[in-house]
């Protein structure tokens, strides 16, 4: 059964980063290919994993709304969007990388929305672990197109802000009855714990568990030589922390 891992929180807190180092675990220590899916319109979750992304699923949908009706004789629409998607497919050796991208023209998407919907739904069923990156804030939940997680992790700054904002996230995703299994807070680079005030607002919040992230000179050397995160050692402070969470999905 495919488990379904996804990662949210405001725009800059580190959302692609972690998910970069949650996928470089499972590959590791799981020893299964991995779906990850960049749903961030930003779609720097590529850049981050060393991926240079050919074409995004927004280009499909733009190519789809152009072609329309030009579509080749003997094919449905759900067939040629299915064909066009799978090459936008980007495949690596231990895992799988879909970039959703975005629209950039005018008019209503809700029915290629549909169809790649669809189609990730099944793609998804074919991998043993799914990641998804998510939009910054709560536009990709709003938009309910993912209707089922095993564990939603919101990225938040050790800050009073960051941590009522990620709250808020949560809130949102149990309102609009999205099917989750565990609320997980991840406090992005807390060098030195959280004070009090902080630490009392976590007593009063309803996440499932919360973790605390260190920053890691190691993590920043890499994203300034614009080298892929998954070269982080895995003797590094920051990528041990993330052992202790992968090991409890």
């Amino acid at each position: 059964m495919t488990k379904i891992i996804s990662v949210t929180g405001k725009g800059g807190v580190g959302k692609s980063t972690f998910s970069s180092l949650i996928l470089k675990y499972l590959t590791q220590n799981r020893k299964k290919v991995v779906l990850a899916v960049d749903a961030d319109s930003n779609s720097t979750l590529g850049e981050m994993l060393g991926v240079k992304v050919e074409s995004t699923i927004g280009d499909v949908r733009e190519e789809m709304l152009k072609e329309k009706d030009n579509l080749p004789a003997g094919i449905s629409k759900q067939e040629y969007v299915d064909y066009q998607i799978q090459s936008a497919v980007s495949e690596e050796d231990k895992f799988d990388l879909i970039t959703m991208g975005r629209p950039e023209g005018p008019g209503c998407y809700c029915y290629i929305n549909s169809i790649l919907r669809t189609f990730i739904d099944n793609i998804s069923s074919k991998y043993e672990y799914v990641i998804i990156d998510n939009e910054a804030g709560m536009e990709h939940l709003s938009r309910r197109t993912t209707l089922k997680m095993d564990s939603l992790f919101i990225i938040s700054e050790p800050t009073l802000i960051g941590i009522k904002t990620a709250d808020r996230i949560r809130n949102l995703a149990f309102e609009m009855d999205i099917k989750i299994g565990n609320y997980e807070l991840v406090i992005n680079r807390a060098q030195n714990g959280l004070d009090a005030e902080l630490e009392k607002l976590l007593t009063e919040l309803e996440f499932s568990k919360y973790h605390l992230l260190p920053y890691d000179p190691a993590l920043e050397q890499l994203l300034i030589k614009n080298v892929s995160i998954l070269d982080l050692p895995d003797n590094s402070k920051l990528y041990k922390k993330i052992l202790e969470i992968g090991k409890a999905l």
